[in-house]
């Protein structure tokens, strides 16, 4: 039977007697494609709710309700415009699909006034989507030619923000699961990893292993059960791909498991959620149940022999759990620590037995990859890097948000074109990429690509695709300190190099960004010691620890201490930290020509630093000071300033 009638024939309820125009216009309904009544889209992703999506909808359907309107309301995933939630899309009959940046509750009511009179609020209007099916608006730019969507390439995103993810019928009208059973009627589970192979896919986890050649190990290996991990324990700071991609498609992340395991010859998947990721969570289970409704899951499917079980676990969060064998001991009820490799997974991992793991982004690609052959996807990227890759970007830029770009993609368009560059007005410093085991890369680095190899020349790592941009009010001294207690912090503390090394580190950078006030001469001897050992103490870490985390712990420190020798060096000997970061390196004093006596400061002082009489020109003892900052905050006179 041919998959695309047998999946029609199940999602509209009805048997080969409708005409191939029925068929057509019932699809584009299910689509969204045209729509006999209104439809109000709202962005309801984890972001879209923090901005307040949940009060929009409230709104929303009230307005429907006290107006008598008869409207279709969907909540749908995040665009990638996280900076511009609440979004809310707005179809009418016959009416290209407009979408609008920032609706709060209150806007709401003259939204929909205006739309409903067939008039666009030009304030907050961000784009029209093109279709064939539809009328286009006067005066509204297509949403794909802004230049936030140009230069992307969307194929993990494509259905994210657009497509409703509670549906599984909206799915399959957009042609999903036919691949998932032509794979499992007509082909060979080792014809599915060759073509997967030859499409050249790397993990999107950050190790850039080739994706067929672990499927293939894992196939190769006999054994009477074999195990499928998607690894969704999102816990990098600033990283949010995994989580957008479940809330927004998750039967695009399911059919991409089911296809895997069949081709390596695995009857159960486990997915390992974040705990905090509840709405992912959510979203996965009711997807699944839907699987099990439709008959995608469970025995003897479709009656091809293939037998087939999803579980979903919930993680506690812990960043060593990303490390594949961590993750494993996570899943056996285990502490979550790293096992010596090899053996390698595919081999023996879970419970012993052969398992593959994958992050969502690797395994949200193979259904593109098996829907238009190996070639196409080939033709995506470069050739050390094929395909696409998404980035959260965070931190300063002018538009924080998801992009999915092909890979070769310069770091210059993404921040500066895709994003619009830095926000405020302010230079650029230096992006952080590959998360908290990643580098720091300043300005004269933007021109390298996006990819495995051109990354790892420079000491960088592309990780699994977090990168926050940083203004010229950035300290790296500080960044650099950060990332060492976030990962000091999260290390397992199995081996000594990685547990006692990070946590060294992160004293020395404290040591550094502490006013020496008081110090002994064997505390400042210490201090520099600890200085000049840092150097060497990274690469003792980065050559003896156990996993991934201990081995390129070091690398935002070295990347920092690269490219930005000098403020490390102002730290250390001038004791002065130029973005006014670092508190206890920040000297204030009070401009006597510009202060009043008004006490504002003195009142407010937590270490009793300023005195001055009323009505007379206060002074700062510097010694006092803690460099808090709350007397710069409360002069109205722009007295108190930074040295």
């Amino acid at each position: 039977m041919d998959e695309k009638k047998f999946l029609i024939e199940k999602v509209l309820a009805v048997k080969a007697d409708l005409t191939q125009r029925e068929v057509i216009d019932a699809l584009a309904l299910l689509r969204h494609d045209t729509v006999n009544i209104p439809v109000v889209y709202i962005g309801s992703g984890t972001c879209g709710k923090v901005a307040g999506a949940n009060d929009t909808f409230v709104a929303v359907n009230r307005y429907l309700e006290e107006k008598n309107i008869k409207a279709e309301v969907v909540q749908v995933g995040c665009i990638g415009l996280c900076s511009y939630e609440p979004l809310v899309d707005i179809q009418l009959p016959g009416k290209a699909r407009i979408s609008f940046k920032s609706i709060t509750h209150e806007r709401v009511e003259t939204l929909l006034d205006d739309i409903f009179n067939s008039e666009v609020p030009t304030e907050n209007v961000l784009g029209q989507f093109n279709n064939k099916r539809h009328n286009r608006w006067n005066n509204v730019p297509l949403i794909n030619e802004l230049p936030f969507f140009r230069l992307q390439h969307r194929v993990v995103l494509a259905n994210c923000g657009v497509s409703n993810p509670d549906s599984i019928s909206d799915y399959i009208a957009r042609g999903g699961y036919q691949t998932y059973l032509k794979c499992i009627r007509n082909y060979t589970s080792e014809k599915i990893c060759n073509i997967v192979d030859q499409s050249g896919l790397r993990g999107r986890g950050g190790g850039g292993y080739l994706t067929g050649e672990k499927w293939m190990m894992a196939h190769n290996t006999v054994s009477d059960q074999k195990y499928l991990i998607c690894n969704a324990a999102e816990s990098d700071p600033g990283a949010f791909m995994d989580r957008a991609v479940i809330e927004g498609d998750p039967h695009l992340l399911l059919e991409g498991i089911a296809i895997t395991a069949y081709a390596i010859g695995a009857t159960k998947a486990y997915i390992y959620v974040m705990d905090e990721y509840s709405q992912a969570y959510f979203m996965l289970n009711q997807a699944i149940n839907q699987l099990k409704d439709f008959g995608f899951i469970g025995y003897n499917i479709f009656e091809s022999g293939v037998d087939f079980k999803i579980t979903l676990v919930k993680g506690p969060g812990a960043f060593v759990c990303g490390e594949e064998t961590a993750l494993i001991n996570s899943i056996e009820g285990k502490r979550g620590m790293p096992r010596p490799k090899p053996p390698y997974p595919a081999i023996e991992g879970l419970f012993g037995k052969p398992t593959v793991i994958n992050n969502v982004e690797t395994l949200a690609n193979i259904p593109f990859i098996l829907r238009h052959g190996p070639l196409h996807f080939n033709e995506i990227g470069i050739p050390e890097a094929r395909g696409t890759k998404v980035f959260a970007i965070s931190g300063k830029a002018m538009i924080t948000g998801l992009v999915e770009v092909p890979m070769g993609t310069s770091i210059r368009d993404i921040i500066f074109k895709i994003a619009g560059g830095v926000k405020d007005g302010k230079d650029f410093k230096a992006v952080q990429i590959g998360g908290p085991s990643g580098s720091c890369l300043p300005a004269s680095q933007l021109d390298l690509t996006v990819g495995y190899e051109s990354l790892w020349s420079e000491g960088a790592i592309i990780g699994s695709g977090g990168m926050i941009v940083m203004d010229e009010d950035t300290c790296m001294v500080d960044i650099a300190k950060f990332f060492m207690n976030f990962l000091q912090k999260e290390s397992c503390g199995k081996c000594i190099p990685c547990r006692e090394g990070t946590r060294r580190i992160h004293e020395i950078l404290e040591n550094i960004t502490r006013r020496p006030t008081g110090e002994s001469g064997f505390e400042v001897l210490e201090r520099f010691k600890g200085i000049i050992q840092l150097a060497d103490l990274s690469e003792v870490i980065r050559d003896t620890s156990l996993c991934g985390l201990g081995q390129t712990a070091p690398n935002p420190l070295l990347s920092a201490m690269k490219w930005f020798r000098d403020e490390f060096e102002e730290h250390v000997f001038d004791r002065k930290c130029r973005a006014g970061v670092c508190k206890e390196l920040r000297l204030f004093y009070i401009d006597v020509d510009k202060c009043i006596g008004c006490v504002a400061c003195l009142r407010k002082c937590p270490s009793n630093a300023i005195v001055g009489q009323p009505r007379q020109p206060h002074f700062i003892i510097e010694e006092k000071c803690i460099g808090c900052g709350i007397c710069f905050d409360v002069c109205k006179f722009v007295a108190v300033k930074l040295k």
